[in-house]
């Protein structure tokens, strides 16, 4: 009996949010950013730190490579224990590969109701991200739980770089190229699975893209016409593109035809008002610094991204040379728009 229970369980009930659409909005988070300090000057082998919002913490060990820490977690994003998991890992460890590096080791995070659920549910999560930390090559470690009013999971991921390929989200310069190697549309996908309304077959693209590990962030920080480079979560595409324009103090264009979904199904969802909660929080955040033409713009350029894609900056004369890396592993690999000098609109979608 126990174990039918088991398999019946819904685990995207238990939670207010869901994936990185739980984030804390960015006008939030600017209130709460705002009274930490940014000033680094004690400590000089931290080659980055919360100044610009990177995508994880790196450390100088001195003997030209240094140390990458970052955490990651969030809420169910959906009903399988396994794959709640796999999804978790693969996100976290991603700002490992957004950063140019190789991940090293991991340790989980646990928060579980555990009067409501049954521990051995939390037992298949971690299960699940096991299995991907397996497939990145490394172990989870060890890790903390508590008991919780909602299920939470994620990892805290250690890795490691040349200090000569670590990637920023700043450095991107006026004339790059940029490139994003997943389909959107993981935010709007995930809230028509919600309201129950979708096709299993698109519920399974959705999962493939959250699951795909950006290895390709190794090969990438070797490549020195990269200039800049993150990963898209939460803030969705609009907002961590707007995090690269203010690091680099440059704005961009966007080719709205250009962006890859994850199906056109993205679009029929859209008209039957499958909109995350997220969208409209990262909207109001940061609207006011883009232009767009249409609501189904919005829709795309500010949908939550769960263990999203890579969004590259790159030099024109690196342009074939990342392009054939991506298409070698599978991945988007044209342009989805260039950076531009900074005007007081950031993003311009055309």
């Amino acid at each position: 009996m126990m174990n039918h229970i088991v398999e019946q369980i819904k685990l995207t009930q238990y939670s207010h949010g869901a994936g990185c659409g739980c984030k804390i909005s960015p006008a939030i988070l600017d209130s709460i950013l705002g009274h930490v300090a940014k000033d680094t000057t004690k400590y000089s082998s931290l080659l980055v730190g919360n100044a610009q919002r990177d995508d994880a913490a790196v450390m100088d060990l001195g003997d030209g490579t240094a140390i990458i820490s970052t955490t990651d977690f969030f809420m169910p994003i959906v009903d399988d224990p396994e794959t709640f998991g796999r999804i978790a890992a693969t996100n976290a460890i991603s700002d490992i590969y957004a950063m140019g590096g190789t991940p090293l080791m991991a340790v989980a995070i646990l928060g579980w109701p555990v009067s409501v659920l049954n521990p051995e549910i939390a037992g298949r999560v971690v299960n699940g991200a096991q299995l991907t930390c397996i497939e990145a090559g490394i172990p989870l470690a060890g890790g903390h739980s508590i008991d919780s009013p909602e299920p939470i999971f994620g990892l805290a991921v250690t890795g490691r770089v040349d200090i000569r390929n670590i990637k920023k989200n700043g450095g991107a310069k006026p004339g790059d190229l940029i490139f994003l190697t997943k389909p959107l549309g993981i935010g709007i996908l995930t809230t028509a699975e919600k309201k129950g309304i979708i096709n299993v077959g698109d519920a399974e693209k959705a999962v493939r893209v959250m699951t795909r590990l950006n290895k390709v962030g190794k090969q990438l920080g070797k490549i020195t016409g990269v200039s800049a480079m993150t990963d898209v979560t939460g803030f969705g595409l609009a907002g961590h593109l707007l995090e690269m324009c203010q690091a680099s103090e440059t704005s961009a264009v966007i080719y709205y035809n250009d962006l890859p979904v994850i199906d056109k199904s993205v679009h029929f969802y859209i008209s039957q008002g499958c909109i995350p909660g997220g969208t409209n929080r990262n909207y109001d955040s940061y609207g006011i610094k883009l232009t767009l033409v249409t609501d189904e713009q919005r829709f795309i350029m500010c949908d939550p991204q769960t263990s999203g894609g890579l969004l590259i900056a790159v030099s024109p004369d690196s342009k074939s040379e990342v392009q054939d890396l991506l298409k070698a592993e599978g991945l988007w690999f044209e342009p989805i728009g260039k950076m531009e000098d900074l005007k007081d609109k950031t993003i311009r979608v055309c």
